[in-house]
């Protein structure tokens, strides 16, 4: 097995975050995590900790490794080596108290579009051992804040690529978890079901709870995170506060600086009219 380095050791010039809060395990804890597929290193002994009531940001270029990253934090993909703890419960050798905690919206793992949107939230909550009067308290509450009211009786598979996203924010809801782990969840989103979900996953987080949230957008980051990780061929770069991490810059200028790849270029000249 791998050796776990900390997140410190990722690189000399590495920002970590506070790992606890008085003696209270982070939220999410990533020791060493490695993943490979074929001859291709995929994740390479990460290591990461997410304080409990953070809103903490997950970026990096396309494959960079967040969403393998997030399936293994999650449990929907086992990794080759290291551990996966969500307060504390290891989510590969307990997954049902881990997952009980855990709130999760994956990228392009697909829902029960045959089912409507309610029944598609009821489900989820009925999985989780809610009451069915109190699901159906639940699954209204969300229609309404999601606004997709109006189409809980339509099937999922009919829904517009921004409500599938909203209605799948709604199941990762239902059971109240402590911890939210979503992917790219504002993709498709249009700008007022954007700001809406934001007010949600805010105060969410004011009440105790803790989002983790992988984005390409780092003007979304920056305003809505207050913690940033940066990772990048399946290695963390950097990790803190949003304000250590960016060191005086834009997280937009920070990102591209510590990724590199950035080509000034006026393209061929074909392109270009005289």
């Amino acid at each position: 097995m791998p050796p776990t380095p900390s997140a410190a050791a990722t690189t000399p010039a590495a920002v970590t975050s506070d790992s606890s809060t008085h003696g209270v395990p982070p939220a999410l804890e990533l020791r060493g995590l490695h993943k490979r597929f074929g001859q291709k290193v995929a994740v390479a002994d990460l290591s990461l900790r997410v304080p409990a009531g953070s809103f903490y940001g997950l970026v990096g270029p396309n494959g960079a490794g967040k969403t393998t990253t997030l399936s293994m934090a999650t449990g929907l993909l086992a990794p080759d080596a290291g551990q996966a703890l969500v307060h504390g419960v290891d989510v590969w050798r307990d997954p049902v108290t881990a997952k009980a905690m855990l709130g999760n919206l994956a990228d392009g793992v697909k829902l029960f579009d045959r089912l409507t949107g309610e029944q598609l939230v009821t489900y989820n909550g009925l999985l989780f051992g809610i009451p069915h009067d109190e699901i159906a308290r639940r699954a209204a509450d969300l229609l309404a804040l999601m606004d997709m009211t109006d189409a809980a009786g339509t099937m999922v598979v009919d829904y517009s690529a921004g409500m599938t996203k909203k209605i799948a924010l709604a199941c990762a809801l239902v059971h109240a978890p402590r911890l939210l782990v979503l992917d790219e969840p504002f993709e498709s989103v249009d700008p007022v079901s954007a700001a809406n979900i934001q007010d949600i996953l805010t105060s969410y987080v004011a009440g105790g709870g803790t989002v983790i949230v992988s984005s390409h957008s780092m003007d979304l980051v920056q305003r809505m995170c207050d913690h940033v990780a940066i990772v990048a061929a399946g290695r963390l770069l950097v990790a803190g506060t949003v304000d250590d991490v960016r060191a005086g810059q834009s997280l937009q200028d920070r990102f591209v600086e510590l990724v590199g790849g950035r080509r000034h270029t006026e393209g061929p000249e074909w392109l270009r009219r005289s």
